[in-house]
């Protein structure tokens, strides 16, 4: 898989998740020259898990303090999300690893 076929799963990823959340799905010029950056866009997704962890934390309490706003079907998709996400955080982790250490057993 090249590089623009790379690029184009990113995209097509970050435009699901967005669609996933609610969030607006930012317009991306068709062939600009965009540079991803690794570290903000890791960064990202590490802030993205951890508020849906939060998320999910508070609505768990206010479900347990008998808030009558908070029903159990909200907190059980909360944190089943929280759980995905975190899966597929620690895949993604594990890959990057495999990678690393596939990279440093290059003989040069």
């Amino acid at each position: 898989m090249g590089v623009n076929g790379i690029d184009q799963m990113l995209g097509d990823l970050r435009v699901m998740t967005a669609k996933a959340s609610g969030a607006t799905v930012p317009a991306v010029e068709v062939g600009a020259a965009q540079q991803p950056d690794f570290a903000a866009l890791l960064r990202s997704s590490l802030d993205q898990v951890n508020q849906a962890q939060m998320q999910s934390r508070e609505l768990q309490q206010q479900f347990e303090l008998g808030n009558p706003d908070t029903n159990l079907q909200d907190v059980m998709v909360s944190l089943q999300k929280a759980s995905l996400s975190f899966e597929t955080m620690v895949q993604v982790r594990n890959k990057l690893v495999s990678a690393y250490q596939e990279i440093m057993n290059i003989q040069v």
